[in-house]
């Protein structure tokens, strides 16, 4: 008799076929613009489903297509294959640029994260305005960090997975370079200052700031 009733219990949780947890992941990715972590996918999914292992079958199953499966940070997310970008450019250019400031400090974040507003202006060299960090905030693009265990406890910064997203890197180890940087709308296609040769027609606003890397 228990074991009849064992049996029934386990055949009411019996985890769906792997090819029908394929199909509600992909659902999920599908109608979801954040990237969904795997503990989310379980959460969403029947009890008994491996979400995890019904991902690495549609990954898979996306390779080569106009879309992949792609890991950002520790979620995933449905995204354009990576040779189709050029397909999106009218989007891509409207994405408001960002000032030589707000450039640097970000590049000053997302290379030496966790970092300190302190540190951020000892390597820029000038202080930071508070208008340029909530800019970088607003955008969701940096966000705070730990606080630093020294005097004062200072907060730091880091990049948040809508960085990561919007460049399509799965961690800060694979930061864009100035072509990428170019070719989401976000620098001129003039060289920027300290990053390239310098030019006589950079913003007024910013001729007392020195560049980013100083020439040797």
């Amino acid at each position: 008799m228990a074991d009849k009733a064992h049996a029934q219990e386990e055949s009411l949780f019996k985890a769906p076929p792997i090819a029908e947890q394929e199909r509600m992941v992909e659902a999920i990715l599908f109608a979801t613009a954040d990237p969904v972590t795997l503990q989310e996918l379980a959460g969403r999914m029947p009890h008994g489903c491996d979400p995890a292992e019904a991902l690495a079958h549609l990954r898979k199953r996306y390779e080569g297509r106009g879309v992949n499966i792609v890991k950002i940070g520790d979620a995933w997310a449905i995204r354009t294959a990576p040779d189709l970008g050029f397909l999106m450019q009218k989007e891509t250019v409207e994405v408001r640029k960002l000032s030589r400031a707000a450039i640097e400090t970000l590049a000053i974040v997302a290379y030496h994260q966790p970092v300190t507003r302190a540190e951020i202006e000892e390597i820029r060299g000038v202080s930071v305005s508070r208008g340029t960090v909530d800019q970088l905030i607003e955008m969701e693009w940096i966000r705070f960090g730990r606080r630093r265990m020294t005097p004062g406890r200072p907060v730091t910064f880091v990049v948040t997975e809508g960085f990561l997203d919007h460049f399509g890197l799965e961690t800060a180890r694979d930061l864009p370079g100035i072509k990428e940087l170019r070719a989401a709308g976000l620098l001129e296609s003039r060289p920027t200052p300290g990053l390239g040769a310098p030019t006589d027609d950079d913003d007024a606003a910013d001729d007392d700031q020195p560049p980013l890397f100083e020439d040797d």
